[in-house]
Order: C-alpha cells, then sequence, then structure tokens
C-alpha cells in the first residue's frame, strides 16, 4: 500500500484522545502515566494511555507536526521497502516500542513517587526521529527554519531532552527521549 496510513492513523488517534482529555481534567488524571500507579495499584494500562494524551495545544502540535514529518519518510520509503507487506505492524510495532521502552525507563525512575505524572508521545515520536537519524544521519532536518544535519540535530535534541528532563514541572515525560534512543539505534 502506498502512502503512510498508519501515520496518519496514530496523529487522529493522539488528537481525538488529547483534546479529549484537554476538556476533561478527569480523564486526564485517570490515564496519565503515574508510574506510582502502576506499581502500588496495578494500573497497567497507564504505560500506553498516557503517550496518547498531551499537556497542551502545543504539545500535541509539536509531536504531531514531527510524528507526521518524520513517519511518513520512515512507513513510506524505509519501512515499505524493509518489510513490504508487515511494514505496517513493523511501524506499529516501533511506535509501540518507543512508548514502552521509554515509560519502562521513566517507570524505573518514578516507581515510588506518588506525585509524578507524564504525558504524551514523546518516547514514541522519538523512537520514531531517531530511526529516521540512524537511515539518514546527513540529510537536512529543519528546526524552526535553520537547516542542519539530521546527527547534529540528535546531539541537540539529546541536550535539551537533559536539560528540560532535569528543569521538571510540566507534566511532560523529557526522559523518554532519552531512554528510547537506545531502541531506536537497534531498528532493523
Amino acid at each position: 500500500m502506498q502512502g503512510h496510513p498508519i501515520t496518519l492513523v496514530l496523529i487522529v488517534i493522539n488528537v481525538l484522545f488529547s483534546v479529549a482529555a484537554f476538556n476533561q481534567p478527569a480523564l486526564k488524571a485517570r490515564y496519565m502515566f503515574n508510574p506510582y500507579a502502576v506499581k502500588h495499584r496495578r494500573e497497567w494500562w497507564r504505560f500506553f494511555t498516557g503517550a496518547f494524551l498531551h499537556a497542551d495545544v502545543m504539545h500535541l502540535a509539536f509531536n504531531m507536526i514531527a510524528l507526521y514529518s518524520f513517519g511518513k519518510v520512515l512507513e513510506q520509503a524505509v519501512f515499505a521497502e524493509l518489510f513490504e507487506g508487515k511494514a505496517p505492524i513493523y511501524f506499529i510495532g516501533l511506535y509501540i516500542g518507543g512508548i514502552l521502552f521509554a515509560d519502562i525507563y521513566t517507570f524505573e525512575k518514578h516507581k515510588n513517587d506518588i506525585w509524578y505524572n507524564s504525558l504524551g508521545a514523546s518516547g514514541a515520536v522519538s523512537a520514531v526521529i531517531f530511526s529516521f537519524i540512524m537511515f539518514f544521519p546527513f540529510s537536512t532536518i529543519g528546526v524552526f527554519f535553520i537547516p542542519m544535519p539530521a546527527i547534529v540535530f540528535a546531539i541537540l535534541y539529546t541536550i535539551y531532552s537533559i536539560y528540560a528532563g532535569r528543569r521538571g514541572g510540566d507534566n511532560i515525560n523529557h526522559s523518554a527521549h532519552l531512554g528510547v534512543r537506545y531502541m531506536a539505534l537497534s531498528t532493523p
């Protein structure tokens, strides 16, 4: 199948769940990733559901623009060529693997912190971005209209993730950007 339908389906799901949660704080609280609730209340679904919620419109827009920009190329050019008819399955596997790998890292770090919460598709989107960079390390990426080699972007993004993760306070799982690097490097 030509195109990038899985990328678009993932974007629609993210937008629908995030917009619903923008208007229902109880929904956001019930489904955002809380490692303490996973460990002590066995609310295992939070490993996945928090990745489909976003802090605000800008957070959602940034993640979905990045997912579209990099996901369409991976899905259409790389995965379709490498995996042919099974490309959608592998692409969904990359996306879900990004969620899990990022959340496992965060879970280990915060499993006894009752107040820690995070949300956003950052882990999954980082897996997509870094898989793209693995296949196209010297391609040009435009960040806020500033062109740079993909490998330089990877370094700057990592530095930003470390800084934002230490600063905290925004419920965005910046640690997910760091934890998922290793998974992306092992993408076939």
